[in-house]
């Protein structure tokens, strides 16, 4: 079975969660991309438009975010692009509860397309990866290296897009972003 089958499989399960199905809206949004992508970009959680797709980051933030990935050189059908959430959550925000449950799934795929690089888009991403919370105003565009992977803290970009300040450093992050690309493919 090769990457894109066994991450087809793992899109089926997040279908067919009992758990996830017990409190999500919409469509699953199980995440889209390359199977063998060096970069995957982790969101929070779906929000209307993509409960109704089953497509991730496809409202206006996704828009930009997708805007802002073409600007680091790389095309989308490069990377690989997901949530620790695949349920839009009945209250908008995801509850601790469902980060660690859809971490489960979020942890599955990451295990198959092991990538190099991973963009924390926000502190959801952050909670379910890093295991702790973090003030991004403060450690946005940092770099953490874990189990050989680079972690690159930064902003949702629907914040980025609502605050002058914090789209001016998301851009920074995602210049970075392009020289660590530079450094994995070099």
């Amino acid at each position: 079975m090769n990457k894109a089958e066994r991450l087809q499989k793992i899109a089926d399960e997040i279908r067919r969660c009992r758990e996830c199905l017990r409190w999500g809206r919409g469509k699953a949004v199980p995440g889209e991309g390359n199977p063998d992508a060096d970069i995957v970009f982790v969101g929070e959680a779906p929000g209307s438009e993509e409960a109704k797709t089953g497509r991730p980051f496809v409202g206006r933030s996704g828009k930009f975010l997708r805007q802002m990935i073409r600007s680091t050189d790389l095309e989308e059908e490069e990377v690989f692009i997901t949530s620790p959430v695949h349920y839009m959550p009945p209250r908008g925000r995801p509850t601790k509860e469902n980060i660690i449950h859809g971490r489960v799934h979020l942890l599955k795929q990451l295990s198959i397309i092991n990538p190099k690089v991973i963009v924390l888009l926000g502190s959801t991403a952050c909670l379910a990866l890093l295991d702790r919370n973090v003030e991004i105003s403060k450690e946005h565009g940092r770099t953490i290296n874990k189990e050989d992977r680079i972690y690159l803290i930064t902003f949702h970009p629907a914040y980025a897009m609502r605050f002058p300040f914090a789209r001016k450093d998301f851009e920074e992050d995602f210049k970075r972003l392009k020289g660590l690309i530079g450094v994995i493919h070099g």
